[in-house]
């Protein structure tokens, strides 16, 4: 899952009602003795690739990742790499019919939060004992489990930090970052807004707020910093009656109860840019935005860590890799998954494209945190989780966007939302 609430590309789509209950009914025509959870993992043949690889990547042509390709197919000549790009909107609805119709191709780029979905599906291999989870950071490589079994390859990482404009903060008497600790980021956030219209003319409001498509991203991670969850995963039932859940609640309604954010949902990249607002959590592709459109503020824009309460966590979003029961070379696209996921590959990729590697060992070769906004990045992805592996999660995760809005504009107490994401949540289950 890339993490956006800015673009209209909408990475999770609803699996259609027709086409899950076929699937789930027919375990897409496969013997009981495998499926979900219960895969051995795929074995790697000795020896070169060999053969054609037939691969969907995400969203627009990606040059880049036809030129790792190439070279792949420099190291292995009798192979040839054929990339289809499809786009974010589309892949979902095309990625569940081809899986329905048994017309996959090789191997794949998967949204992190569609891999439970899919692998309740009987869609894809079990990862190679080759590919080891030690080379990936724990929540990336997280995003691939379903059952306890992976169905895949982390291959690029996404998470949020806060972006903070330097030249509107130090006019708020703040030396440095805003305080890594929640209370004294709340206080942080007060003092900037203290200065609007005063030391900082333009300024509107102390920071941006994520309401409706996608909030979820960046409350869950607060739960988890409570030490808390919204799932018990051995119990199977959900936890949004926690205390966790409440002081999670708590936060994120009062930051638009002090006028610290506004609640009619501007175009806070925009705003970031435009002075309007001094502090906005987000991806890695806001920074790309922000050198590319607006180079004048690169020396008046600095990232750091999601401040915390009890402990850090963040949201450990992305795309894997992933291998298809319907592949025809599979041998092949596994070689290509384990040769696109080294760490020299995922460096080299990163820094063409300005996304995430999944690898510690990338980041080190890659010397990625010489770029000092790009430290923020790495503090959060080893600690980054991944949401409930989970088939229905994305109603799950609707409900949950609903009703935060519903707190951040008044219409719904804590206690209220907590009440109705419970009974939703429950009523919504598990899935297969």
């Amino acid at each position: 899952m890339r993490i956006s609430t800015r673009h209209a590309v909408r990475t999770v789509q609803v699996l259609s009602v027709t086409v899950t209950a076929a699937l789930v009914a027919t375990g897409c025509g496969r013997s009981e003795d495998s499926g979900p959870g219960n895969d051995a993992p795929a074995k790697l043949g000795a020896g070169k690739a060999k053969g054609t690889v037939v691969m969907w990547s995400m969203g627009d042509p990606d040059e880049n990742l036809k030129d790792l390709a190439k070279k792949f197919e420099q190291e292995n000549p009798d192979a040839d790499v054929k990339i289809t790009a499809v786009p974010w909107d589309a892949a979902h609805d095309k990625l569940t019919t081809a899986v329905a119709g048994g017309n996959t191709p090789d191997i794949s780029m998967i949204g992190s939060t569609w891999m439970a979905e899919m692998a309740a599906m009987n869609a894809f291999q079990a990862t190679p004992a080759a590919i080891k989870s030690s080379d990936f950071y724990p929540g990336q490589w997280d995003t691939t489990e379903y059952k306890g079994t992976s169905y895949g390859v982390p291959f690029i990482a996404d998470t949020t930090v806060v972006y903070y404009r330097t030249d509107l903060t130090t006019k708020a008497g703040i030396k440095g970052a805003p305080a890594g600790d929640r209370e004294g980021y709340l206080k942080d956030l007060k003092a900037i807004q203290a200065t609007a219209g005063k030391e900082n003319p333009k300024l509107r409001h102390a920071t941006g707020l994520v309401l409706g498509f996608n909030s979820w991203v960046f409350w869950l991670p607060m739960v988890w910093q409570e030490g808390g969850d919204i799932y018990d995963a051995e119990a199977g039932k959900f936890t949004f009656d926690s205390p966790e859940v409440a002081k999670a609640l708590e936060y994120y309604a009062s930051v638009p109860k002090e006028g610290m954010a506004s609640t009619e949902k501007p175009d806070d990249l925009q705003g970031f840019r435009d002075g309007l607002i001094a502090v906005y959590q987000q991806a890695a592709w806001a920074g790309g935005s922000f050198h590319k459109d607006a180079p004048e503020l690169d020396s008046k824009w600095k990232t750091m860590p999601v401040p915390y309460t009890k402990q850090p966590a963040g949201f450990a979003g992305g795309s894997d890799l992933a291998v298809f029961k319907d592949a025809k070379n599979p041998d092949a696209a596994w070689k290509f998954a384990q040769f696109l996921t080294e760490p020299a590959n995922l460096a080299a990729y990163a820094k063409v494209t300005g996304s995430l590697p999944p690898s510690p060992q990338a980041w080190t070769e890659g010397k990625l945190t010489e770029d000092e906004n790009m430290k923020a990045f790495e503090e959060q992805l080893k600690v980054s989780k991944a949401q409930p592996s989970i088939t229905t999660w994305q109603q799950v995760a609707d409900a949950i966007d609903s009703e935060l809005e519903k707190l951040a504009l008044g219409k719904a107490t804590v206690a209220e939302v907590q009440k109705t994401l419970q009974s939703k949540a429950t009523s919504i289950g598990t899935g297969r």
